[in-house]
């Protein structure tokens, strides 16, 4: 195998933070970027803790001025791993909160996406992950305004791999598809809708019953720990032509494609 430099966006905590621990200790160059130096801080001093080599910066991607520190970058590998969650009905949430996660999730990472692509297709090379979820192919109520945001970069994702084969440049595209691990994102995600949720609500005679539902069912779904998802990052980081998907717990994959063949 030989070494690659990799790029992965929100570095800075959970799969992305355990993804460039694992490539690097492998032995590749690992440029690991955060959303803000608060976060590049505290991974440097856990790489130092770990004995591990990582070049950490931070680049918010939503910034065309970050977004540009990537062009003098001669990259193997971008994972986009930086999102945000955001949750509520569709019924009654802001869309404004909506907007701004389709500008992070899907905008912002098919902006960097294509500043990297430049430098790929220039030399022939390379393979771009783009981190959606399991949450991208169910619809999951509650979670539409976080849900939506991975179905538009799951299509996106198989669309930019199929365009790029017919241009022949040996630059690849897959998708990553975490399913629900415990990182702490999926309960921060959730909780963002009781901020709002009020009294004006239609469903907050509901909440206290929704939370708890919640915390059941992360609580029996969660894997405890991203080692399968972040396995699969490095076997398509590493991947001469990556495959379209890859998924982790493989378990919770079987069940939202039974679920679809069934139409639940």
């Amino acid at each position: 195998m030989n070494p690659k430099t990799i790029l992965i966006t929100g570095a800075g905590s959970g799969i992305g933070r355990d993804s460039a621990f694992a490539l690097a200790a492998r032995g590749h160059r690992v440029l690991a970027t955060t959303f803000d130096e608060e976060q590049a801080v505290a991974l440097r001093a856990d790489c130092s803790a770990r004995s591990l080599k990582l070049e950490v910066f931070q680049l918010d991607i939503t910034s065309a001025h970050d977004r540009g520190k990537i062009l003098p970058l001669e990259l193997d590998v971008l994972i986009n791993n930086a999102a945000v969650g955001e949750s509520g009905s569709l019924a009654e949430v802001d869309v404004d909160r909506i907007r701004k996660a389709f500008e992070v999730n899907v905008f912002a990472t098919l902006e960097l996406t294509q500043l990297a692509l430049r430098g790929m297709i220039a030399r022939r090379r390379g393979t771009v992950l783009l981190v959606s979820s399991i949450a991208g192919r169910m619809p999951m109520p509650f979670l539409m305004p976080y849900s939506m945001t991975k179905f538009a970069l799951s299509a996106a994702g198989a669309g930019l791999r199929a365009e790029l084969d017919q241009l022949g440049a040996n630059v690849h595209v897959a998708l990553i598809e975490p399913g629900a691990i415990h990182t702490g994102f999926n309960q921060a995600m959730t909780a963002r809708k009781y901020a709002w949720m009020d009294e004006k609500s239609y469903f907050h005679a509901q909440s206290a019953k929704m939370r708890a539902k919640e915390a059941r069912v992360f609580g029996l779904l969660e894997a405890r720990d991203t080692r399968s998802i972040v396995a699969q990052i490095v076997r398509a980081s590493e991947a001469r032509r990556p495959k379209l998907r890859y998924v982790a717990p493989w378990a919770q994959g079987v069940l939202v494609r039974l679920a679809r063949i069934f139409g639940v």
